[in-house]
């Protein structure tokens, strides 16, 4: 039995007349596209969203607002990994209408406009309350811890290092092993499930707060505020008890 192969490389092929062909009318970056055409850039504060009259032309920042977005959506980070993708993914290559910025321009970006692209969270939320995404009478508030100090057993001798490979690697396999079975059992799931199922996120904040204890009575008045509501069930667990807060 012979195997599956595929099509000569030298074949020619009729291919779309047009890019956008390629992207399906449910594909997830037309929404992006089209929310990102809805930010008022220039009173967030990004920088170049008026061009100067003289000097060599910058990228738009809505362009590289998109790839930003585009990249935090697909675990995309890295700079020179969104380069990359600019040149050769299709979702990209519509999204960007072929634009291909360079990593330095990518990363100048982030470090220009961390206010604005702060804002633009809190103009998603708004955007999704227009379209009432938001329920707006139950929240949710959990939490994240990382690590910022490097302590001694942080530290790492070649010995070390070599049983944390074959430890790394036998842990690989029986993730590859248990996905591979997660998989073949999966069911899509219909409309209806997503609607009840999708908690989608609020609001965030970073602090340095060694706990959850002072955080609640803050996130959920903000979230009130976002959502417009006058009263909203809230949820949390018991990291954040604290009588004061509630």
């Amino acid at each position: 039995m012979a195997h599956i192969t595929g099509q000569n490389r030298e074949q020619l092929t009729l291919f779309p007349e047009a890019l956008d062909d390629y992207i399906a009318a449910d594909n997830p970056v037309r929404f992006l596209d089209a929310f990102v055409e809805t930010v008022d850039l220039e009173a967030l504060g990004f920088q170049h969203a008026v061009p100067s009259k003289t000097g060599r032309p910058p990228y738009h920042p809505a362009d590289l607002l998109r790839l930003y977005i585009y990249g935090y959506l697909n675990r995309i980070r890295s700079s020179r990994l969104l380069e990359r993708e600019a040149g050769r993914n299709l979702e990209l290559m519509w999204l960007l209408r072929r634009l291909t910025p360079d990593f330095k321009t990518i990363a100048d970006y982030r470090k220009n406009n961390p206010q604005a692209i702060r804002q633009v969270c809190r103009e998603f939320v708004l955007f999704c309350r227009e379209l009432d995404l938001f329920g707006g009478k139950l929240i949710a508030i959990d939490g994240s811890k990382f690590k910022a100090v490097n302590a001694r057993d942080r530290n790492f001798s070649a010995r070390k290092l070599e049983s944390l490979v074959q430890e790394l690697d036998t842990r690989l396999k029986e993730e590859l092993d248990t996905n591979d079975a997660q998989a073949l059992s999966v069911r899509q799931p219909t409309v209806e499930e997503l609607q009840r199922k999708i908690k989608l996120i609020l609001d965030h904040e970073v602090t340095n707060a060694p706990t959850d204890q002072g955080q609640l009575s803050t996130m959920a008045v903000r979230a009130k505020a976002l959502l417009g509501v006058e009263q909203l069930e809230v949820v949390a667990d018991m990291g954040y008890y604290d009588g004061q807060e509630i």
